[in-house]
């Protein structure tokens, strides 16, 4: 099952319900920045419901500025934010590099871009971190547990998120799940996602090793060493978050389907406010 194509559904509509309102804010911006009318924007509409110098116009006029500039500034923020934290795990990563084993890994897996990182940690870790220039950051301890053919299959699973961009695309799904929580599909396309885009990541493993064993393998092996040593499932660990069922029920059942649901209340929220901003394309 083509994981990929679906997953760019999703964030195709997660990109959607954002361009659309972003798109209504720019339109009510370039009005009051140049003086130039603009149609079909709700903002617009809203405020010349309430003509006149009213207490009630004023208050509505405040409310919609105050809504556009809260919407920059948390946007903002919450790249900020990201970077921020990017940047520090960064050099971390740098500050427990182990030079040799990555010179090695790099060399074993003829990485031409030297972009595998091996840091001192006694956790099986293996994450792929960076917007622009992605790099694959795997611990000491992931590379003692696994053999060569499940250490490969890591490897091309962490590439496809390199590929494929996944950490700037998460992160763009997050800033607008976290900003436009007032349209509840936004989350249900950050969250699914999450998912999806680790369904992609091991079919682009399974086709590159020609077998699912190997991935198969080391997702066990990375469960069975969480429950032993019973830690909580960190951050930087994909192989232990929500996502573990159905990559193993993947893995054992190449035509499954996860179950893409959303509730019933979710999507009339979201299909009111998507149909509030497009029939003021229509009406005005």
């Amino acid at each position: 099952m083509n994981w990929r194509y679906k997953s760019l559904v999703v964030l195709g509509l997660g990109l959607f319900l954002a361009i659309v309102l972003f798109i209504q804010m720019g339109a009510y911006l370039f009005n009051h920045i140049f003086g130039t009318m603009i149609h079909y924007n709700v903002f617009q509409l809203c405020i010349s419901l309430f003509r006149g110098n009213t207490m009630l116009y004023h208050f509505i006029l405040f409310l919609v500025n105050s809504f556009i500039a809260w919407t920059g500034i948390m946007i903002c923020i919450k790249i900020i934010q990201q970077m921020i934290l990017c940047s520090k795990m960064k050099k971390r990563v740098k500050r427990e590099l182990n030079h040799s084993t990555t010179e090695d890994m790099n060399m074993l897996f003829n990485r031409k871009k030297k972009d595998i990182h091996v840091i001192h940690h006694h956790e099986p870790i293996a994450f792929t971190i960076g917007f622009l220039h992605p790099i694959i950051v795997l611990s000491t301890n992931l590379i003692d547990m696994l053999d060569k053919t499940e250490l490969e299959a890591v490897i091309h699973h962490e590439t496809a998120h390199q590929k494929y961009n996944d950490p700037l695309k998460v992160l763009i799904l997050q800033v607008i799940s976290e900003v436009m929580w007032y349209i509840p599909l936004t989350k249900w396309s950050y969250e699914n996602y999450k998912i999806m885009v680790e369904l992609v990541a091991d079919e682009y493993a399974v086709n590159r090793m020609g077998s699912e064993v190997g991935i198969g393998s080391a997702l066990v092996k990375l469960i069975k060493t969480r429950i032993s040593h019973r830690r909580s499932s960190p951050v930087l660990v994909p192989f232990s978050d929500g996502s573990v069922h159905f990559r193993i029920k993947q893995l054992l059942e190449p035509e499954f389907s996860i179950p893409v649901k959303c509730h019933f209340t979710s999507i009339i929220v979201s299909i009111n406010m998507i149909g509030m901003l497009m029939m003021v394309m229509i009406i005005v």
